[in-house]
């Protein structure tokens, strides 16, 4: 089965290469802009009223050949769906981030770890009842 992603936009970042990103965007305070292209301005509607938003974007500069991989904290090498690494078949990122204010089409956020140009695939709003796993 094939299928196709569009962007909706791209990141502007001040992290130009993999090594200026941090190892997790929640651990920095680095602002970043995603810009959203013009056709999908009115998909932005009542995004402001959200404190954090779920971003997906795809990591065009992954390794996508990437099947094992070993954590910054932890030596061991795992297979790469058992971590978080970037490099993987399907280079999608999922960050969560701090929105700081919506502009027009471009959302300037906190706790991005997306290097500048990246592709855009989804906003989400972030919802605690829902998305965040306490231990039982």
């Amino acid at each position: 089965m094939n299928f196709t992603i569009r962007p909706i936009g791209y990141v502007r970042s001040p992290y130009k290469e993999k090594k200026d990103a941090p190892r997790q965007g929640r651990l920095s305070d680095t602002v970043s802009e995603i810009v959203i292209e013009k056709k999908y301005l009115s998909g932005l509607e009542d995004v402001e009223k959200k404190s954090h938003l779920i971003v997906l974007s795809w990591f065009d500069r992954a390794d996508r050949t990437m099947l094992r991989a070993s954590p910054p904290h932890d030596p061991v090498e795992h297979g790469v769906f058992a971590t978080r690494s970037p490099n993987r078949p399907n280079p999608v990122a999922f960050s969560v981030v701090d929105l700081i204010e919506r502009d027009g089409n471009i959302l300037r956020v906190r706790g991005l770890d997306a290097l500048d140009g990246t592709p855009m695939v989804d906003i989400k709003p972030y919802s605690p009842d829902i998305d965040c796993v306490n231990d039982r």
